[in-house]
Formats: C-alpha cells, structure tokens, sequence
C-alpha cells in the first residue's frame, strides 16, 4: 500500500532544519518553541502520517523513515527527532547520511537498545500496552502522559487535536520494536548530539547507551520532563551551538 506524501510546514530562512515530531502533536504544534531559530535557519517540520494535514496510514518508524529520508533527506540538512519521532530519524538518517549535516536525538523510547534492564522492559511493555489498546483515546492518552513523563494538563473534553494523536498511536507500531541502526549511526561523518530531559532513568540510560554506540554528545535539558522541545530559549540554545558546530 503506498503512502501519501507528508505535509511540511516551513518557517524562516537559511541552512534547513528538518524536525520529525513525536506521537499525539502535528509539526506545527510539537515544534511552536523553536520558532526563535527562524532568525538564522529555515525550519521544515512535517506532519507525520495521520497527523496534521499528512494523510492517514499506520504509525510506523521504518516506513516513515522511507518517508522522512525520500522527501526531505534530498539534500544537505540538519536533523532533529523528538520521542517517537527520534525513532524515526535515527532510521532516516541511516538511510541517506551523505545529506545529513548533524543529527539530534531527543528522548527516544526505543527501550530495545537496553533490553535486559527491568525498568526499561516495564516501559516498553507499558508503551506496547497503550499502543495496542482499544480503550478510547480519552483514557489512553492521561495514561501515556504520566507514563512518558508529560505534566501537561489534559483539557476536557479533549481537543479534536489531541484525540486524532491519540488514535494514531494507538494500533501503531510500537516503539519496543525499534532497533535503531546504531553502528550505522557512528559510522556516518555527520556529528551526533542525544539529548534527554534528566527526569526519567529508563530515559537517561537509553539516551546514554545510544550516545556510547554511536559516539554521540550527550546532555540533558531539564524542565519539561518529556516535552524538551517546550523547553523553549534552553533547548533552542543547545540546537543552535549544535548546529553552528556541525556548520
């Protein structure tokens, strides 16, 4: 089954900056903080499939993947994934690292690469659990929050937004799947940064074991639990000394 090309938003001018979101938020709404980077870059961020104004498909990191490095791994960029969306783009970037110019993964859920590590199992047996749930969308999604780490406050009823993410998600392909292709990774010219929100150890130890893999900068951004990118000037800050290195 073929899959309808992703809708990209773009703000800003300069050197691009490709931004795969993560579950439940569109590129629009996922990435609203980075907007200060306009000034010196063009910032791309697509709709994954089922979100957004992209069309409907499963949610699925290797074939999105095939999407992100297709349609927008084309020519020279920087790359930044967040949660799911770091999934993705470690997948993508593998696909097609001559254009990749740095690549930053933000708290990934892929608990694959810590596999034998009690805490990090129950993560992904939870996440596993919630994505091939037929609960509705409305239960799940407090209950991914608070797994996860997001201390946003849920409205109610929830947005139409908000529902759509959820229902993507779930009967998705969950994230334990994910094997990202490491070595692949540290073999690439490109510099890799792994960032991570220092408020979840099953998180830290998988930021750390992708950062020694592949030879990654590692740090930590604290304040916005899973929600890095909301954050706001301090990530943006780490994104542009990032960026300006890589350059």
């Amino acid at each position: 089954m073929s899959i309808s090309p992703l809708f990209v938003h773009s703000w800003g001018s300069g050197p691009e900056v490709v931004l795969v979101h993560g579950v439940v938020l569109g590129g629009r709404e996922c990435w609203r903080a980075q907007r200060p980077l306009t000034e010196r870059w063009t910032l791309v961020a697509p709709d994954r499939p089922g979100h957004g104004k992209s069309g409907p498909a499963r949610q699925d990191f290797e074939t999105e993947s095939v999407l992100v490095a297709d349609q927008l791994l084309d020519r020279p960029v920087h790359l930044v994934g967040h949660s799911y969306g770091a999934i993705v783009a470690m997948h993508a970037a593998a696909r097609r690292p001559e254009n990749v110019r740095s690549l930053v993964v933000v708290e990934p859920p892929a608990t694959a690469v810590a596999k034998g590590d009690p805490e990090i199992d129950e993560l992904g047996a939870r996440l596993r659990a919630l994505t091939l749930s037929d609960e509705p969308a409305e239960t799940v999604l407090p209950r991914l929050f608070k797994l996860i780490g997001v201390s946003q406050e849920l409205p109610s009823p929830l947005p139409p937004t908000l529902v759509k993410g959820a229902r993507q998600l779930m009967g998705g392909r969950p994230a334990d799947e994910a094997e990202p292709p490491l070595e692949r990774l540290r073999e690439s010219s490109f510099p890799i940064l792994v960032v991570t929100g220092a408020h979840s150890r099953p998180f830290e130890v998988i930021g750390d074991v992708i950062a020694d893999r592949t030879g990654a900068e590692r740090v930590t951004c604290p304040g916005a639990g899973h929600q890095v990118p909301e954050t706001g000037a301090p990530f943006n800050t780490l994104l542009a000394d990032f960026f300006q290195k890589a350059s």
